[in-house]
């Protein structure tokens, strides 16, 4: 019923705008419409008149509070998704990359999981969780050899697909544990909220600008016996024709309880795998962009702070190792127990400023300086 809802949303009954210029319309979500024009009982309807909305001005849908186990995806622009507060409206459903290629348009199961897709511009998402609550722990608890355990256990909440650009995301909690944001578009642009998670869980190769916000840091089912790191925040794949990937300044960087100290870095290198004409393999020109700014990290920040990973190499092997060393990577002003990095020859690159980075991000996007 969700995948019906989702790919053929147009189908439902409702209003539509004409393909004039339109005022801001207003929908609602409620448990309690009772028949009232405008509201709807799921977020998925709601989600699907807007996406038909064919004029030009701004379309808000108010969540009330309540639990909506749904997958939704906005392709119209100019859309603000408006909650009752993260606390009290949540957005949630628990697909896994492994299961859910049919939800995708290019068969892939990383961004075929995401319980809320956007693929427009001028998208507001504030006051609300948007969760991918699949039960990673339960996964990650199995052996390896175990014949029930999951090899893809990738689950977004929140991606933000490739038409997508200026995405805001404000006083909002995006929570999962592998892969919660997915910043395959554009910019977004993150304030006041949170973001949690484990496994390269803020990553993709899009300009995101993350401010004012905590960033937790979520446990492993499994001890990772031998390995240096336990989890990973950040994971961009970045091309080299853009100068800025993924952005921290003046935001906390927090754990759960179980997450041992000195086992977590601040980022890896994704090159992800992609087919040239001289065969399929990691991609040489995403040269990853990471910037921490100001930003307090606590004690589960490993001294090392970067870490490598591992890429498709030309025979189809995971064997091509891709060093922080040799990506844009940046940290200053950092404070806190995590603070203090032990030197592994990283090169003095990136904006030590955010004053050129919001040029950059905030370049024709209004209200935002």
């Amino acid at each position: 019923m969700i995948r019906l809802t989702l790919v053929c949303g147009t189908m439902l009954a409702g209003a539509f705008a004409s393909g004039q210029e339109a005022a801001a319309r207003e929908l609602r979500v409620s448990g309690a419409c009772t028949g009232a024009i405008h509201c709807f009982d799921s977020l998925a309807a709601a989600a699907a008149e807007a996406n038909r909305d064919t004029g030009t001005g701004w379309i808000t849908i108010r969540v009330g509070e309540g639990s909506y186990r749904e997958k939704i995806a906005i392709s119209r622009s100019k859309v603000r998704l408006i909650g009752s507060g993260s606390a009290r409206t949540k957005l949630h459903f628990n697909a896994v990359a492994q299961t859910s290629r049919a939800y995708h348009r290019d068969g892939w199961g990383t961004p075929g999981s995401a319980t809320l897709t956007i693929d427009a511009n001028d998208v507001i998402v504030s006051g609300m969780t948007i969760e991918n609550d699949y039960d990673y722990l339960a996964n990650d608890a199995l052996p390896d050899d175990a014949k029930n355990k999951i090899g893809n256990p990738q689950a977004v909440a929140l991606l933000t697909d490739i038409h997508s650009d200026r995405v805001s995301v404000r006083k909002s909690a995006l929570v999962g544990y592998q892969d919660t944001l997915f910043a395959n578009g554009k910019r977004v642009h993150i304030t006041d909220s949170l973001i949690a998670g484990n496994i390269d869980f803020i990553f993709g190769n899009g300009m995101v600008l993350i401010e004012r916000s905590e960033i937790r840091s979520r446990r492993r089912a499994s001890a990772t016996h031998g390995e240096p790191f336990q989890s990973f925040i950040a994971a961009p794949s970045t091309l080299l024709d853009q100068p800025v990937g993924i952005v921290f300044y003046r935001s906390r960087l927090t754990r759960e309880a179980g997450v041992p100290d000195k086992v977590v870095a601040l980022a890896r290198p994704w090159h992800p795998t992609t087919r040239f004409a001289d065969g399929r393999y990691a991609n040489p020109r995403a040269i990853g962009q990471v910037s921490f700014i100001d930003c307090f990290l606590d004690a589960h920040i490993a001294p090392d702070h970067w870490a490598s990973m591992n890429g498709t190499a030309r025979d189809g092997t995971m064997s091509d190792v891709f060093r922080p060393q040799d990506s844009r990577f940046f940290e200053q002003g950092s404070v806190g127990p995590g603070a203090k990095a032990r030197d592994i020859g990283m090169p003095a690159n990136g904006f030590g400023d955010i004053a050129p980075i919001k040029r950059i991000i905030f370049e024709n996007w209004p209200g935002r300086r």
